[in-house]
């Protein structure tokens, strides 16, 4: 019997190789109908934002008064000037502290909230949009709610009607920086216009967090309540937590609506961006100046970020030390 190797058997055909498959480049197709969603808003951004921001760089380094058109170059001497300005440099410093006690207060504040309506068995969607409710107010009609009625001042606001019962004198509460009772005033307002916002996004974190962990916890002998929440629940929050300070600092820096709203007129109490609103478009109208400040208000909210992201791990993995 003839075997393979013999001569004169023919080899069977080996079997064809399918061509390989040609690699496809993204269809043009979908890139027009990329371009085609995403490029009104990249065009808005770039021109609402990015267009200002480098245009307000740029004029920091000019003097520019009553206009927007940069006139003569003078280098660093706005920032000089800014820098060297006693209402500046006050607003920074005061409302560094300012920041230092909101962004704690709003975040308790809001965790306390979170975990009250997390474990509520019945009307839990009713009391989640009543706490979240106040988000949805202006800060403008905030602002004068608390200073036409709450704390008017006079007689018959409702804070001194309250302290009236209890035999105390009527308190000017916006009137006079000594005792400083607007910060009160300016307090209260901005906890009950945030606080709704940042339980919302505490109850989404607490609803993420396994049950299981509380089951394995309750095995090994943890009492539920604060060994509870100090080993399981504020480690599973650490990413929320870190979010929620870090926009709690933006806000702090940024507050303008109810200060001008609250403290019209006043010399005392004004964040950084009522003091460059007045120096840009006051009497003097310094454009130059008023750009000048706000680039280091905006390298010290960097600064100021940064330091507590590093502090609070923000944007590190779960499973990096």
């Amino acid at each position: 019997m003839p075997t393979p190797t013999e001569p004169g058997l023919a080899r069977p055909a080996p079997a064809p190789v399918p061509p390989a498959p040609r690699r496809r480049g993204p269809r043009r197709g979908n890139t027009f109908h990329f371009w085609l969603f995403t490029g009104p808003f990249l065009l808005g951004l770039a021109v609402f934002v990015y267009v200002p921001i480098g245009w307000s760089v740029y004029l920091s380094f000019f003097e520019a008064r009553f206009t927007v058109t940069p006139e003569k170059f003078i280098g660093l001497d706005n920032y000089r000037h800014m820098l060297t300005n006693d209402d500046f440099v006050g607003s920074l410093g005061t409302f560094t502290v300012f920041a230092a006690f909101i962004v704690p207060t709003t975040w308790a504040l809001s965790l306390a909230l979170a975990l009250l309506v997390h474990r509520l068995r019945f009307m839990r969607a009713f009391f989640r949009s009543v706490f979240f409710l106040p988000t949805a107010c202006s800060y403008v009609a905030a602002a004068l709610i608390w200073k036409m009625s709450l704390f008017s001042g006079v007689r018959f606001g409702l804070m001194n009607t309250v302290l009236g019962w209890f035999g105390v004198e009527n308190v000017a509460w916006l009137a006079d920086p000594d005792p400083p009772w607007y910060w009160l005033v300016i307090v209260t307002a901005r906890l009950w216009l945030q606080a709704g916002f940042y339980m919302i996004l505490f109850l989404a974190a607490l609803q993420n967090i396994p049950g299981e962990l509380y089951e394995a916890a309750a095995i090994d002998g943890a009492r539920p309540g604060p060994q509870t929440f100090r080993h399981i629940t504020l480690p599973q929050l650490r990413a929320t937590s870190a979010a929620v300070v870090l926009l709690l600092l933006v806000a702090a820096y940024q507050a303008f609506d109810e200060f001008y709203n609250l403290l019209d007129k006043t010399t005392w109490g004004r964040p950084p961006l009522v003091e460059l609103y007045l120096k840009a478009l006051g009497e003097n109208q310094d454009y130059g100046a008023g750009s000048a400040g706000a680039v280091i208000l905006t390298a010290l909210i960097c600064l100021v970020t940064l330091f507590q992201g590093r502090l609070m791990g923000f944007g590190r993995g779960e499973g990096t030390k």
